[in-house]
C-alpha cells in the first residue's frame, strides 16, 4: 500500500487489522511528512504491529496533484507485491507513476477516490486519469456519491465503496457524561478554510444570548486570522479557544472533553464534503454532532445527529439551542452516534471489506 495519509497514526489501526487477516503480507509506504494548508504533518507512528511500515522520500511534497516517489521502482523490486494498493486518486501523478510501476512488475493494481464532483483537468492530469480508469484493476470509492463520479467519467472496471478508515472504538470511546465543569463545550476539529465555514458558527453562537457555551476551535489554515477576529467583533472572543492542530492520538481526549461537536461545511464550486472523519470520531467517543448538508455529511451521521442546510445560521443556532436545552436528546443522540460507528464505521469493519477486494482481486486474474 502507497499512502500519505497512513501518517496518521490513528489511522493505521486499519493497517493491522488488515495484517492481521490470514494470507496477508502488507507492506505500507509513506513519506517522512506531507505538508498542506495546517502546516506539515509528520509521521505518527501510533499502530505498526504486524506489517511493515517503510518511510520514503516524497518528491513535490504538498502537491497534491504532482507528489510522487522517486525510489518506488526499488521498492516494488525488493517486495514483488502481488497487489499494489495506491491511497490516491486517479487523476494524480502519484497514482500514475505507481500503477505503471505495479504492471511492469506483474502486480495487479487498485486506486482509492473521494472525489464527489465531475471535475475535468487539463492535461497531463486527464491523460494520466485516462490512462490509470483503463488499466486498474479495481477501484474504492470512499462513498455512493464519488463511485457515481467515477462511472459517470467512464470507469467501467470493478468498483467497491468502502470509507478510507474508521475508528477503533476501543480508542475512541464515550467519557462520563454528564460533565459538570464547566460551560457546555462545542468543539470544530479541522481545517480553518472558508468552505469549512467555521465562519457559520461563530454567528451561530453569537446569537444564543445568555446560554452557558464555550467553544474549541481545534486545527489551523489560512482563515485563522480571519476567524480570531470575527469573534472579537461578534463580541465572543473570551469563550472561544483557538486550538493548535493536534496529533491524532491526542483527539480520543479531546473528544470526550466536548459535549458536542459541529462541522458546518459549505459547497463550492470546486469541494464538498466528502465524508467528515471527524463525525464518525466524535460519534464513536459519545459526543452529539451537528452537520451541515454538504455532500456526505447527512449520509455519515443518518439519524444520529442533527443536519441543518448549508450557511442557514438560524437553523444551525436551532439546532445548538436544543442540544443545550435537551438533555434527554442530548443522551439519545450520544447513543445512537456510538451505535451508528458499531455498525457502520469501525476500522475491523473497513479491514475486512478492503480484504475481500483484494481477494476478488486475485480471484478475477485468475491468481
Amino acid at each position: 500500500m502507497i499512502s500519505k495519509a497512513c501518517l496518521v497514526g490513528a489511522y493505521q489501526r486499519k493497517l493491522e487489522e488488515i495484517a492481521a487477516r490470514p494470507g496477508i503480507d502488507l507492506t505500507v509506504i509513506v513519506p517522512p511528512a506531507w505538508r498542506d494548508e495546517r502546516g506539515t504533518l509528520a509521521l505518527e507512528r501510533a499502530h505498526t504491529e504486524g506489517y511493515r511500515l517503510l518511510v520514503e522520500p516524497i518528491a513535490f511534497n504538498g502537491r497534491f496533484h504532482w507528489h510522487y516517489y522517486p525510489r518506488l521502482a526499488a521498492r516494488m523490486a525488493e517486495t514483488q507485491p502481488d497487489i499494489v494498493h495506491i491511497d490516491e486518486e486517479p487523476y494524480n501523478l502519484a497514482t500514475w507513476h505507481a500503477m505503471r510501476l505495479a504492471r511492469r512488475a506483474g502486480a495487479l493494481a487498485l486506486f482509492f477516490t473521494w472525489q464527489n464532483l465531475e471535475r475535468r483537468y487539463p492535461p497531463p492530469h486527464a491523460w494520466m486519469e485516462r490512462w490509470v480508469l483503463r488499466h486498474a484493476a479495481y477501484g474504492i470509492a470512499g462513498t455512493d456519491e464519488a463511485a457515481a463520479v467515477w462511472r459517470a467519467k467512464g470507469y467501467r472496471g470493478q468498483m467497491a465503496v468502502i470509507p478510507q478508515f474508521g475508528v477503533d472504538p476501543d480508542i475512541f470511546e464515550p467519557g462520563e457524561r454528564p460533565r459538570a465543569d464547566g460551560p457546555f463545550t462545542i468543539g470544530y476539529v479541522g481545517r480553518l478554510v472558508p468552505e469549512k465555514g467555521v465562519d457559520l458558527l461563530l454567528h451561530a453562537l453569537a446569537g444564543l444570548g445568555e446560554y452557558a457555551w464555550r467553544l474549541s476551535l481545534a486545527g489551523d489554515g489560512p482563515q485563522r486570522a480571519a476567524l480570531m477576529e470575527l469573534a472579537r467583533e461578534l463580541g465572543i472572543a473570551g469563550r472561544v479557544a483557538f486550538e493548535a492542530q493536534m496529533p491524532s492520538t491526542a483527539m480520543p481526549q479531546h473528544y470526550r472533553r466536548l459535549d458536542a461537536l459541529v462541522l458546518p461545511s459549505r459547497t463550492r464550486h470546486n469541494w464538498k464534503e466528502q465524508f467528515g472523519r471527524v463525525l464518525v470520531e466524535a460519534m464513536a467517543s459519545g459526543v452529539p454532532v451537528v452537520g451541515s448538508d454538504s455532500g456526505a455529511i447527512p449520509g455519515v451521521i443518518g439519524e444520529a445527529g442533527l443536519v441543518f442546510h448549508e450557511d442557514d445560521v438560524d437553523e444551525l443556532r436551532a439546532h445548538l439551542a436544543r442540544l443545550l436545552d435537551d438533555r434527554a436528546l442530548h443522551r439519545e443522540l450520544a447513543g445512537r452516534g456510538r451505535e451508528r460507528v458499531l455498525a457502520h464505521f469501525t476500522q475491523a469493519q473497513v479491514a475486512a471489506q478492503t480484504v475481500a477486494v483484494y481477494q476478488d482481486m486475485v480471484k478475477r486474474a485468475g491468481r
